[in-house]
């Protein structure tokens, strides 16, 4: 049996097994590259490090803490009303990357900086009490002398710009997630 095709008849059964063939290798070659695309995503030990809680209720005025984030430090410090004044009574001429300190805190008290120096990656000191905590008493970072105020603004070295406020929010007053 022949099948006889008019002149306004559009489509064969070969133009159908084109169109279906065309259709299943497709379907065939997004199901075989699937595991390759969904292998690129971040693992799940990685999506548990994006953000990370922080009971700070036990912090004291004055105090600085550092935790781990993302396999960085993180500096938590805890400003005393002094350290506060100090930090904002600074000229904006003064600072090589100028930035207010009300611009780097969420709340006055709370100064929360990931603690990599900006030149070269170096861990600046100043956590710990009675470490170098450079010319404006802020972090020091001793690999090529980054200096680093109170808001952990740079004030003097080869470090580009200020110590990175990293994205937080205070979940209560004992609590703050970073991430």
């Amino acid at each position: 049996m022949s099948i006889v095709k008019s002149d306004n008849q559009s489509s064969t059964r070969r133009d159908f097994l084109y169109l279906a063939t065309g259709t299943m290798g497709t379907v065939g070659i997004v199901a075989a590259s699937w595991p390759f695309i969904d292998q690129m995503n971040p693992s799940a030990s990685v999506r548990s490090q994006a953000s990370v809680e922080v009971d700070i209720s036990s912090m004291e005025l004055g105090q600085r803490v550092t935790i781990k984030w993302r396999g960085r430090p993180v500096f938590i410090d805890r400003r005393t009303p002094e350290t506060i004044a100090e930090a904002r009574n600074v000229k904006f001429q003064d600072l090589k990357d100028p930035q207010s300190d009300e611009d780097r805190v969420k709340i006055d008290e709370w100064l929360i900086l990931i603690g990599v120096c900006t030149h070269l990656g170096c861990v600046p000191k100043g956590q710990e009490q009675g470490s170098d905590r450079g010319q404006w008493g802020g972090w020091f970072c001793p690999c090529h002398g980054s200096h680093y105020d109170k808001s952990g603004r740079i004030r003097k070295g080869p470090a580009p710009s200020n110590l990175v406020v990293p994205p937080y929010e205070f979940v209560s007053s004992e609590k703050v997630r970073i991430g």
